[in-house]
């Protein structure tokens, strides 16, 4: 290579390469514990591999599914409490997939960033990898993107890609009918969906991030962004257990949008609010905003992340096995033979 004067640099343009290199390298033994049958290549190369039948399918199918974690964000940024963002990213992903009859096998991710900063970034990529570990899967790569001038200084965005499998003939949902029983999993707080108005409410509330939690300890900003919870281990046993007919992660949209998708059409869902206790959170956000029942649960979780439909004689053990998993597990009600979600009760 042929000597020339000194001129600007790469880096002098805002772009750091040995930052990203060296942040690679922080990263690897994360993405390493994630490691399960079929991944044949480490971080690194230009693609990743991953061989279907190490993973032990005979004759599957591909499921995809691509998210991000939206404006909570801009919570994480503003906190420095970004340890749990990559477990929300590998979430909204996962979650989505195993409502298919998929079990998640890999997963990449996309970091942007204006300026990269080594710490911030490896302890968001290890939150994924911990996503990746608790559902048995694997980080095999991603991209780290550092773009002067795209984000003010410290903003950053995150997204993913999750691809599963499953053996042709077993996709969900399937067999779905009038009578069948309405399992909902307890969700670990507002999760990732609504955070526009979360943000709005807590202006309105007057309090700022660093204020004690009105409903729980610590403080405000931390109670937030708890991590949405990760179904995918206690369902798949369900799953193979036999019974369960659709999978709905209630996410943006709340029960009353989710749920639908995953019934024939029309068919509906009878759900007795009383059936359940309405988290905290949900009721600090109602009475904050003066926000109706109805829109609360077309917008938030309400503290059901995931719904089983299943079929009504394996109910109870179903229920059982996924409470022996670490699930909280109610009966929220029944499929009924008339389209949209028929409500009872009270929420608030």
């Amino acid at each position: 290579m042929t000597a020339g004067k000194n001129g600007i640099t790469y880096a002098d343009a805002g772009v750091d390469i040995d930052a990203g290199n060296a942040l690679v390298d922080r990263i690897k033994p994360a993405a390493k514990r994630t490691n399960r049958p079929g991944v044949m290549s480490g971080l690194g190369g230009f693609g990743a591999l991953f061989d279907l039948k190490a993973a032990g399918y005979d004759d599957p199918v591909l499921v995809a599914a691509t998210d991000g974690v939206g404006t909570k964000l801009r919570i994480a940024i503003d906190t420095g409490l970004v340890d749990g963002v990559g477990i929300d990213l590998v979430a909204m992903c996962v979650n989505d997939l195993v409502c298919q009859g998929a079990e998640p096998l890999f997963f990449l991710d996309y970091f942007a960033t204006g300026k990269l900063e080594t710490e911030q970034a490896a302890r968001i990529i290890e939150g994924i990898a911990t996503g990746c570990e608790r559902s048995g899967c694997a980080l095999i790569g991603g991209e780290t993107a550092e773009m002067p001038g795209m984000y003010p200084a410290g903003d950053f965005d995150l997204a993913g890609f999750s691809v599963g499998a499953m053996e042709r003939g077993t996709a969900l949902p399937e067999g779905v009918q009038e009578g069948d029983v309405l399992l909902g999993l307890a969700s670990d707080g507002v999760h990732s969906n609504g955070y526009s108005l979360v943000r709005r409410l807590v202006e309105m509330s007057g309090l700022d991030w660093e204020a004690d939690c009105p409903w729980a300890d610590g403080s405000l900003g931390a109670a937030l962004l708890a991590p949405t919870r990760l179904y995918v281990r206690q369902v798949l046993a369900a799953i193979r257990a036999g019974g369960v007919h659709a999978l709905a992660h209630i996410t943006g949209g709340g029960l009353t949008e989710n749920l639908p998708r995953v019934l024939p059409e029309g068919m509906g869902g009878a759900i007795d609010l009383g059936a359940w206790e309405l988290p905290p959170v949900f009721g600090w956000m109602a009475q904050t905003g003066g926000i109706s029942e109805a829109e609360m649960l077309k917008t938030f979780n309400c503290g059901i992340g995931m719904v089983v439909a299943c079929a009504a004689d394996r109910a109870e053990a179903i229920a059982e096995l996924l409470r022996e998993q670490g699930e909280s597990v109610t009966v929220l009600g029944h499929v009924t033979g008339e389209s949209g979600i028929a409500y009872s009760g009270k929420l608030l």
